[in-house]
């Protein structure tokens, strides 16, 4: 038999978390001296403690290890579980990819400061345009990991729906952003997802599960992002400095249109249109 010390150095634990596990019986001693309390463990049950320690390191609590080991879990269940958590922990690891990319990004455009480059920002008249819709609800603009995640899914709805309606997209896709009307103090955002449509007739809009709206004419400074847009920023920034170089203000809080003009499925190969309003214009939508 193997004492404590020998067992938790052997299966790379602290003496410390066995006996938690003795506690709440999880993983129990072989043997217990009656005289000194000490407690020793048998090389086999070093097997038990590699399947505890696994499904703990999966993030299950340590009565679902408990349920688990103890075989009180049906095995479609345990199944269940075990898909559960795996797609959770590759979500997981897509959103800090997406986190390190953004960060590589937010690095690179430190680097570059004071070497920014305004040349390709332009000064744009953007007419109305009438499109269809679908929004919903972010985080803030500030957080393009929540607005990827509310945004993208609205465009394969929207294009059903209008499959569905017989009704034809004239041109690129578009989004806008608008503050959540929920309040001053909330800092969530309200995100549109739109097809131009033209003069499309669109008989009972609302009974085929989109808005029709039309974005009044604009006047902006504009300029073309290329790659992802969780490094849009880039962009921004250059826009930022070419409005206060020419002495120009945005319309608050200053969100940009974007028109995505290449969405091929690598990101770093998009081409997107960003506008941002310039005081004295409307981005408000008005219904038709």
């Amino acid at each position: 038999m193997l004492s404590i010390g020998d067992f938790a150095g052997l299966g790379r634990v602290s003496v410390r978390m066995l006996r938690h596990y003795d506690a709440i019986g999880l993983l129990r001693p072989a043997h217990v001296d009656p005289h000194s309390g000490y407690r020793f463990y048998t090389a086999e049950q070093l097997l038990r403690l590699n399947r505890i320690l696994a499904l703990k390191d999966l993030g299950f609590s340590l009565n679902q290890v408990q349920l688990m080991i103890e075989e009180k879990v049906e095995p479609g269940e345990l199944r269940g579980m075990l898909r559960l958590r795996r797609a959770e922990l590759a979500a997981q690891v897509e959103r800090d990819n997406a986190r390190l990319a953004l960060v590589d990004a937010r690095l690179r455009m430190i680097e570059a400061e004071g070497h920014m480059n305004t040349g390709d920002v332009v000064l744009k008249q953007v007419p109305a345009v009438r499109v269809a819709e679908l929004s919903a609800t972010a985080l803030g603009y500030d957080h393009p990991t929540s607005i990827t995640e509310n945004l993208s899914p609205l465009y394969p709805r929207l294009e059903e729906l209008l499959l569905r309606a017989g009704v034809a997209v004239t041109g690129s896709p578009l989004a806008y952003y608008r503050p959540a009307p929920t309040g001053p103090e909330d800092e969530t955002i309200t995100v549109h997802a739109a097809f131009p449509i033209g003069d499309a007739e669109v008989g009972g809009a609302e009974g085929a599960g989109f808005d029709v709206v039309v974005l009044p004419p604009i006047e902006a400074a504009s300029a073309v992002h290329q790659g992802p847009m969780s490094e849009a920023f880039r962009t921004g920034g250059r826009i930022a400095a070419w409005i206060e170089e020419n002495g120009y203000r945005p319309v608050p809080p200053g969100y940009a249109r974007e028109v995505y003009l290449h969405c091929p499925a690598e990101l770093a190969e998009w081409v997107t249109e960003m506008q941002v309003p310039l005081d004295g214009t409307e981005i408000a939508t008005g219904r038709n």
